[in-house]
């Protein structure tokens, strides 16, 4: 079986087009189609259905994409046992992450990353939403939560501590709060459907609820609300560093409570084999959070 052709459909799975994966892997859309083919009647089935524009898979073609991104992986691994040391990685690394880490800490990583990694391309997705990162065809997935058993791999790169912080017009207008139970009288910036805040009290779990006017899906715009003077924002110390530094924030310690801890996590498929890259960027990115 000819990989060529294994790696156009896998991409045209991925990216939703034949003209998408022909751009990836820099070919003609003729060559990616004649490869789809040629790729079919091998198998002797259809693996999607496709126009000029998009493709959807076939149920053979489902049953064969895990086997074909098993290939795909596996030559990888294979060729990057085989490669001399200062080789590097190489490769496409799909990642996603949250909107504010991925903006604060993972961009300012990537230039020197990719300095030390020539052969290697990212596509970095961001987004506040949970992504599935086997449908999406993602290789790595930076999450700060508490982590479920998913089937998934999961490896903790650091702590990521939070606090609860405040513009400096909110608390000239509406005090600061003392302990937990003051937080009923503030306006607190919460994600929608969120009602509780997370607390640790003597070292045992608490949930708090909280209320406020103003809620969002998106945490920028939670962080901006409190730099706007709009009530209290509960975030993680790297997000809120800066604005500390300069001001613009004050953090609000509680006399009788904490906020529950989370940890930063990198969460990669199901996989027999890690892609070199892969491994390159989960170790580059743990040595850039104990930098920081």
């Amino acid at each position: 079986m000819d990989l060529n052709e294994v790696a156009v459909f896998v991409e045209a799975v991925r990216a939703g087009s034949l003209a998408s994966a022909a751009r990836r892997l820099v070919v003609a859309p003729m060559v990616a189609s004649r490869r789809l083919a040629s790729l079919e009647t091998a198998l002797g089935t259809r693996l999607v259905h496709r126009t000029t524009r998009a493709l959807s898979l076939t149920p053979e073609g489902e049953a064969f994409l895990p086997y074909a991104q098993a290939m795909l992986e596996n030559e990888a691994e294979a060729l990057g046992a085989i490669r001399p040391a200062g080789a590097g990685a190489s490769g496409l690394l799909r990642v996603t992450a949250s909107l504010p880490f991925g903006r604060k800490v993972v961009t300012p990583m990537v230039p020197g990353f990719l300095a030390a990694n020539p052969s290697v391309r990212i596509d970095l997705m961001l987004t506040d939403s949970i992504v599935d990162i086997v449908a999406q065809g993602l290789d790595l997935a930076i999450r700060i939560a508490p982590m479920r058993d998913s089937g998934l791999i999961a490896r903790k790169l650091a702590d990521s501590p939070r606090a609860l912080y405040a513009a400096p017009a909110y608390i000239a207008r509406a005090g600061v709060p003392r302990t937990l139970a003051d937080l009923a009288k503030h306006e607190c910036l919460r994600a929608t459907d969120v009602a509780h805040w997370r607390f640790l009290v003597d070292g045992k779990p608490v949930r708090q609820r909280v209320s406020g006017r103003f809620t969002s899906s998106s945490f920028e715009a939670l962080h901006r609300a409190c730099l706007e003077g709009l009530g209290i924002v509960s975030l993680a110390s790297w997000d809120a560093h800066d604005e500390v530094a300069a001001g613009r924030m004050i953090p609000l310690p509680l006399s009788d409570a904490q906020i529950a801890p989370l940890a930063i996590w990198a969460v990669q498929p199901t996989t027999r084999f890690v892609p070199g890259k892969v491994r390159a960027f989960i170790a580059a990115l743990e040595t850039h959070l104990l930098t920081r």
